[in-house]
């Protein structure tokens, strides 16, 4: 065994980096109470002995600071090289008794794996009412990553009063990785030999693409211990090779291939793509707008998309938030591979797919007259439609009769051919409202928390579900089925409806959600439905939709997609969006 290999697998055996026990999460709101048992590393944990050949430079230094923080008190990997005001921010963050709830286990005292991932600028999209000093307040979000209880925890730090706000735990939910995680990520792909023999030689670093987002792998430990994974992809002859990495053991769990149509080269133009200014004017800064008689706050979140706030229609408060909180990208029915994209701001996240440019406002007609307007806001990546790259853009049309319609719209490319997209609508419903589901003979009121899988059963109003207040005035909700010329092909969609926690499970800027590859109800949104569901007859509803979206690469039938064709001597895009979302009808 080389010394590299050693020192590794020492570390890997002292640190316990495996942490597959099955352990009682902590609870997602303070005050928190940790797991009652203890992780433990499993048989298996000498895997990077029989994965890395080569353990990397940056794994080597890693794991070294890995196992100097576990001595520390209170045990957690801080990140470094920070400016002096996001250092104080975290130093602040991790010696809050609320924050250090997971860091070690109960009853032994034993250390935890616990690493900050990230510090970034608290946006509009943040502030809370126990957050209301950061609208004058420096103030900082810092997001630490549980390994041994797969659970991500965010404080909200006031550099300026010196003071943590607030504090929350989301359990099975991983915040967006650290730079340096990623260089790991890269390297050990790069080094292994599963993925030289793929390639048919060993690629360069700078090759990879989609190295900082999260995905699963059916029946490895990505899917089985949830642990944090990233798939750096490399593209090679219209494929594209997964080189699938789980970060907690630090080891190649499996390579995958998917096809990935038309490779060209990346097109060179001017660069529209000015950071500074979305940040500044949609990001840092929430914008309001009244038209059509709407009004609502805008603002561009660090990873939830486009967010509207506050929304009236004809000063009746219909909505108090909504937004598109992650897209979840599968490729494979078997294997259960793909990725967990966050999009959002350019700066102050690690979103993979940003904001490009700031939102436009869009006239809508019907039968040749203006009947309302929509906002909208792309979210690309750098070099599109190139493979591995992607376009969203979220929608919210709003409509002169009181109707409206959150549209989520994915134009491809995509990472393969075979891909289902499903994006994680969350909606804060205003005031108290009972939500109803059509049984196919009656309506039928959700009194507590639940979820109900697609379904093809709508009422005589074209409605599977209605939203009604104390009396009965309120709104039908229409999945798109195809209805809406749009060239939608129908969201067959999951629908969960769960009580709102102010300041937590999205309330404010949400951290990755659920898995990105399960078929079934296992969105993410189930994981704020209490094992003994609250009640939400005539209360503060939150209702999650979650589309379900094929895409589809046949000539002629082309949907989720794009390609890149030659066009006067030029290579040029071609776009095949789809649409999903549901429109909502004032009822009369």
């Amino acid at each position: 065994m080389s010394g590299f290999k050693k020192v590794a697998l020492s570390l890997v055996m002292a640190l316990g980096l495996a942490a597959c026990g099955t352990a009682t999460p902590a609870p997602t709101s303070l005050p928190a109470t940790r797991p009652t048992n203890t992780p433990r590393p499993t048989a298996d944990a000498g895997v990077l002995a029989a994965r890395v050949t080569v353990v990397p430079p940056a794994l080597q230094t890693y794991l070294q600071r890995v196992a100097a923080s576990l001595k520390n008190d209170p045990p957690v990997l801080l990140l470094d090289g920070l400016p002096d005001a996001q250092n104080q921010a975290q130093q602040l963050a991790v010696k809050d008794p609320r924050f250090q709830v997971n860091m070690r286990a109960q009853g032994t005292g034993e250390p935890l794996r616990n690493e900050i991932f990230g510090v970034y600028t608290v946006l509009p999209s943040d502030v809370i009412s126990a957050t209301q000093a950061c609208k004058q307040d420096v103030c900082y979000r810092v997001e630490m990553y549980s390994f041994a209880y797969n659970i991500g925890s965010v404080a909200i730090v006031d550099t300026t009063a010196a003071k943590v706000l607030s504090v929350r735990h989301e359990v099975d939910q991983q915040p967006d990785v650290s730079p340096e995680l990623k260089k790991i990520a890269v390297q050990i792909a790069v080094e292994s030999p599963e993925v030289a023999a793929a390639l048919g030689g060993k690629p360069r670093e700078s090759d990879a693409v989609m190295a900082a987002t999260k995905t699963g792998l059916a029946q490895s430990r990505c899917e089985r211990s949830n642990h944090l994974c990233v798939p750096p992809t490399f593209v090679k002859n219209n494929r594209a090779l997964w080189a699938i990495v789980d970060l907690t053991d630090a080891a190649l769990v499996g390579v995958r291939w998917t096809e990935v149509g038309n490779v060209v080269p990346p097109s060179v133009s001017e660069k529209r793509l000015q950071d500074d200014v979305v940040t500044k004017q949609f990001c840092q800064t929430a914008n309001a707008i009244t038209r059509n008689g709407w009004q609502f706050e805008y603002v561009i979140t660090s990873s939830d998309g486009l967010q509207i706030t506050n929304v009236k229609y004809n000063d009746r408060l219909v909505l108090d938030s909504a937004k598109v909180v992650d897209w979840h990208v599968s490729y494979s029915a078997k294997d259960k591979f793909g990725y967990s994209d966050a999009v959002g701001c350019p700066t102050f996240s690690q979103a993979v797919v940003v904001a490009f440019n700031g939102p436009r406002f869009y006239d809508l007609t019907e039968n040749g007259q203006v009947t309302g307007f929509a906002i909208e806001e792309d979210f690309k990546s750098a070099v599109w439609p190139q493979p591995c790259n992607y376009f969203y853009k979220n929608r919210f049309e709003f409509y002169t009769d009181g109707r409206f319609r959150p549209v989520m719209i994915n134009v491809g490319h995509g990472c393969g051919n075979d891909g289902w997209y499903r994006p994680i609508l969350r909606l804060g419903l205003a005031g108290n409202n009972t939500l109803s589901a059509w049984d196919g003979a009656a309506w039928k009121a959700w009194t507590t928390e639940q979820w109900q899988a697609p379904s093809a059963k709508y009422s005589p109003e074209d409605a599977q579900f209605k939203v009604t207040d104390a009396t009965n005035k309120g709104y039908f909700v229409q999945p798109s089925h195809g209805q809406f010329k749009d060239g939608g092909r129908g969201d067959n969609p999951f629908v969960y409806a769960t009580l709102r926690k102010t300041g937590a499970e999205g309330d404010t800027d949400l951290i990755t959600i659920g898995s990105c590859c399960n078929d079934d109800y296992r969105q993410g949104p189930e994981k704020f439905i209490d094992s003994t569901p609250e009640p939400i007859a005539n209360s503060q509803v939150v209702m999650w939709y979650v589309p379900q979206i094929k895409n589809d690469d046949r000539k002629g039938q082309e949907y989720c997609w794009a390609d890149t064709i030659l066009k006067d001597g030029i290579f040029v895009p071609v776009q095949y969006p789809c649409w999903s979302g549901p429109m909502f009808v004032p009822m009369k």
